[in-house]
């Protein structure tokens, strides 16, 4: 982390706390007893190879998928389910989207409304959610633009935008609800090589806000640089994890190391 970012406060509650969690579909076992801590403020990176449960994980923190065994809790909040007695229930529809409201989630693939200006895209959310007025929603949404260096393009269409470009609205739109953690799925690797850097640099300055983060990716470069922990998770499972200099330089385990040597 840079020199700028927070201190992290490891007496604080947990941020993301994900216990036990199991993921399967069919005979394919996705995630095989997840147990993983973040602590607010905190930057996760998580590697792994393709296949690996890596997205898997993201999608089950924020109940796009339902574990089969195990639980998510956000800020001490169960997600998508609730205790009844020694028992976890479903929640309805409607209290899971109120849930994923405060977990912002940017996706590999940008996901932006095609119909709407670059401005609304950004302005959506926080107006369906009834947590803004429109002309509030739109000033906050050119703020944003403005944060990830784009108000030059608020009334453009996400077909006129690069790659790039329209990650970045993907990144200004999950901060719109002022979410208390962010989820990043690959952010990269939809895009042009020569992209990445602007996408990774709008990241970098959310590592050092103090915004907890928890980011799936391939840049090791990246993780190296904003990383607080790394995970490296392999067969849906935590092989190990650690500060980014020991698990990116010196890997304990011997999968690790084997993914890093093909990688680096």
């Amino acid at each position: 982390m840079t020199a700028t970012a927070p201190a992290l406060d490891k007496t604080a509650p947990a941020a993301v706390e994900v216990h036990d969690v199991h993921k399967w579909y069919g005979a394919h076992r996705v995630l095989d007893g997840i147990d993983l801590t973040v602590r607010p403020g905190e930057v996760t990176v998580i590697l792994g190879p393709s296949g690996s449960g890596k997205s898997t994980l993201l999608r089950v923190i924020n109940h796009l998928e339902k574990p089969e065994i195990g639980y998510v809790s956000v800020n001490g909040e169960l997600i998508g389910v609730k205790r009844q007695g020694e028992r976890l229930k479903e929640l309805s529809e409607r209290a899971i989207l109120a849930q994923r409201s405060h977990i912002g989630f940017v996706f590999q693939n940008f996901n932006l409304f095609p119909h709407l200006t670059v401005l609304d895209n950004v302005a959506a959310a926080p107006v369906a959610t009834g947590r803004l007025a429109k002309p509030e929603a739109l000033r906050l949404a050119r703020d944003l633009l403005d944060r990830v260096g784009l108000a030059d393009k608020a009334d453009a269409y996400p077909r006129q935008l690069s790659g790039g470009q329209q990650q970045r609205v993907a990144i200004a739109r999950a901060l719109a609800l002022r979410p208390g953690i962010i989820l990043f799925d690959e952010p990269t690797s939809a895009l042009d090589p020569e992209l990445v850097g602007e996408v990774l640099s709008v990241i970098k300055d959310l590592a050092t806000s103090g915004t907890t983060l928890v980011i799936v990716t391939h840049e090791i470069g990246f993780a190296r640089e904003v990383a607080d922990r790394v995970v490296f998770i392999d067969a849906g499972r935590i092989v190990e994890q650690g500060p980014p200099h020991e698990v990116l330089d010196r890997p304990r385990h011997e999968r690790t190391r084997d993914f890093l040597s093909k990688v680096l």
